[in-house]
């Protein structure tokens, strides 16, 4: 990978760059899921106003090269398994095409998993075939195999313990 990324908590001041990156990202996603616009002509997110509000909730963008390239939301999830209480979960991950296959998204996910340690859960809706793969191979690589995978509820579900 010759381009250098970074990953910064989106702030406050700047998360309507965040919204518009949004907008992309789910406008690529109406390829595995039904979405439709508002009558602004805008898909929204539910969960965007609570990224600034709720501290389980972390907003970050990507940067490549000082550029904007997309942008990652992790959030912890409350658990019913008594040995982890809490886990880490990515909500949305989103590189924009042009820096695709380029090694960032797995670079970026790895160094997501060593902020964040303790038990984490990675989902994928089961009709979207590059995001299985891409997240096989970047926990394959960054657990050397130590991960669990399951499937439910029309989701294909990777678990593994990320160390610090």
């Amino acid at each position: 990978m010759n381009q250098a990324f970074s990953i910064e908590r989106v702030p406050f001041e700047q998360k309507h760059a965040l919204k518009q990156l949004l907008e992309l990202y789910t406008y690529d996603f109406t390829e595995f899921e039904p979405f439709e616009v508002d009558d602004d002509g805008l898909f929204g997110y539910d969960y965007f106003e609570k990224y600034w509000v709720e501290p389980e909730r972390h907003p970050f963008f990507i940067k490549v090269n000082g550029k904007l390239a997309g942008f990652v939301l992790v959030r912890l999830l409350t658990s019913t398994n008594p040995d982890f209480p809490s886990i880490y979960s990515i909500a949305e991950f989103f590189i924009m095409k042009r820096y695709r296959r380029l090694g960032i998204g797995k670079a970026v996910s790895h160094q997501i998993f060593k902020m964040f340690p303790g038990a984490w859960e990675v989902f994928q809706l089961e009709n979207n075939v590059p995001a299985i793969g891409f997240w096989r191979a970047s926990i394959r690589d960054y657990t050397a195999n130590h991960y669990q995978e399951r499937q439910e509820d029309g989701k294909v579900i990777q678990t593994f313990i990320s160390r610090p």
